[in-house]
């Protein structure tokens, strides 16, 4: 996990500028001060390479449940820094990102105009069953992000924040197939009483709605599944993305999987450069 590795994958690609970022796992394990930090050290880490390399841009890390000193080091890196947006974990233990204490975090990014890109951690829910066959990076990491997506829909981030510019890793981890769902629990209300509650409503939409109004990056490996995200939110919104910046393989195949779901030569270029352009205003 080199700044050479990245530089060699984008020559070998073809791709002409990446986009950097640290989601630090390690932050699961460490206290509040430790967190703080590492995530100082990493923003400027990445402010470096960024400053650096011409064809390099980087993203801030931030934990949005934490407290003001977090916040300031995230405005600190983006005003001083000029790092293009914030990099955050799907969930830390016990918290997601629709916590009410989140809420400062995300009116500071529609005040800086920059975007959020949830990614999830190294292990989500269900870690018990994860540990085999890598279940845990394949299955349990995107479900993390999608179950945070989801309940940042359904409490109204995009009510309160309706210039916010959320972007999901990996297709939103599956949100695409399952937003369906989500709309027939909204619309059946009480109808649908033997579920459970639908409460507190924060939400005048269906779920649906909301999610075009996020970004989807297309990290997948499987062009059926891009193509469900390139649909849902449409040319848009959806963001040209390999995962792993240093591993080849994967760069190569990130390119591979637009060219396979048949866009149109205007919108693929929206989807590998226009879009990201527009959003990181490079």
């Amino acid at each position: 996990m080199t700044i050479e590795n990245v530089l060699e994958a984008q020559k070998e690609a073809g791709v002409d500028a990446t986009v950097v970022s640290q989601p630090i796992h390690e932050l699961r394990n460490m206290d509040r001060d430790q967190q703080l930090e590492t995530v100082k050290k990493v923003n400027r880490y990445i402010a470096l390479l960024q400053d650096k390399h011409q064809t390099i841009y980087g993203m801030a890390s931030a934990v949005p449940s934490g407290d003001d000193a977090f916040l300031r080091e995230w405005e600190r890196a983006i005003r001083q820094d000029g790092l293009k947006g914030a990099w955050i974990l799907s969930s830390l233990p016990g918290h997601y990102p629709d916590d009410d204490e989140s809420l400062p975090f995300f009116q500071l990014a529609t005040e800086l105009d920059v975007p959020v890109v949830i990614h999830p951690p190294s292990v989500g829910f269900g870690e018990e069953r994860l540990k085999d066959y890598r279940l845990a990076s394949s299955v349990g990491r995107p479900m993390d992000n999608a179950l945070a997506i989801a309940r940042l829909i359904v409490r109204g981030i995009f009510e309160k924040f309706p210039k916010l510019k959320l972007v999901g890793t990996h297709l939103g981890g599956g949100i695409c197939e399952m937003i369906g769902r989500m709309d027939y629990a909204y619309n059946l209300q009480d109808e649908a009483y033997f579920l459970g509650p639908y409460e507190p409503m924060l939400i005048r939409h269906p779920p649906s709605h909301y999610l075009k109004m996020m970004y989807l990056e297309s990290t997948c490996y499987h062009p059926p599944a891009a193509r469900c995200g390139f649909e849902t939110v449409g040319p848009d919104h959806f963001i040209f993305g390999t995962d792993a910046p240093p591993l080849k393989v994967l760069k190569k195949q990130g390119v591979e999987v637009i060219k396979k779901i048949g866009l149109t030569p205007a919108d693929e270029n929206k989807v590998y450069y226009e879009n990201a352009k527009r959003l990181l205003k490079i």
